[in-house]
């Protein structure tokens, strides 16, 4: 019994403290990682990471307590409005996808988090734009990524993806050392 008391005691210690990640967390790549909506709960393992920024790909506000959280650990938020691609006649805009890549090359921003509701494609579209135009992967390793993400590959997404292009205009001093 006393074994199990003292497991128990263990866990409830502050300096013990669970982390636990979003929903579909991962590092993209050098100061920049992408999740699913970041629930309460993961607050501590976010804070572990020592954001910067926050870009948020979804068509609904930020909740209150994401807000009040970001603003007490001095993280600024981007927020791009993008509806849900999956519903029928919704394409991507490819202007929040344009502005949140202005955001992501600069340095300045990092450590940064980029999030949807869950992680899977307007994350995906974003991170895909990412690797096709500022890391020059080919559109297979492009490709091979969204779909271990999406849990299948949207057409529509795939398709943006591939004919996705845009003007970014940013500091050399402040670029990423990750930028090709």
């Amino acid at each position: 019994m006393s074994s199990i008391s003292s497991t128990a005691n263990f866990f409830d210690r502050p300096e013990k403290k669970l982390l636990v990640p979003p929903l579909n967390f991962a590092m993209v790549t050098s100061g920049i990682y992408r999740s699913g909506h970041p629930l309460p709960i993961n607050f501590p393992f976010l804070e572990k990471l020592r954001l910067k920024t926050i870009i948020y790909l979804g068509e609904h506000d930020l909740r209150k307590v994401n807000v009040e959280w970001a603003a007490r650990n001095g993280i600024r938020i981007f927020h791009f409005q993008m509806e849900n691609c999956k519903l029928p006649f919704v394409e991507n805009d490819p202007e929040a996808i344009a502005a949140a890549l202005q955001v992501v090359v600069d340095s300045r921003n990092f450590p940064i988090l980029m999030h949807s509701n869950k992680g899977k494609h307007r994350v995906g579209v974003l991170v895909g734009a990412m690797r096709k135009l500022l890391q020059k992967w080919s559109l297979a390793s492009v490709f091979d990524e969204y779909g271990q993400f999406a849990a299948g590959k949207e057409d529509s997404d795939i398709e943006f993806i591939e004919i996705f292009n845009a003007e970014l205009q940013y500091d050399p001093r402040y670029a990423p050392t990750w930028l090709r």
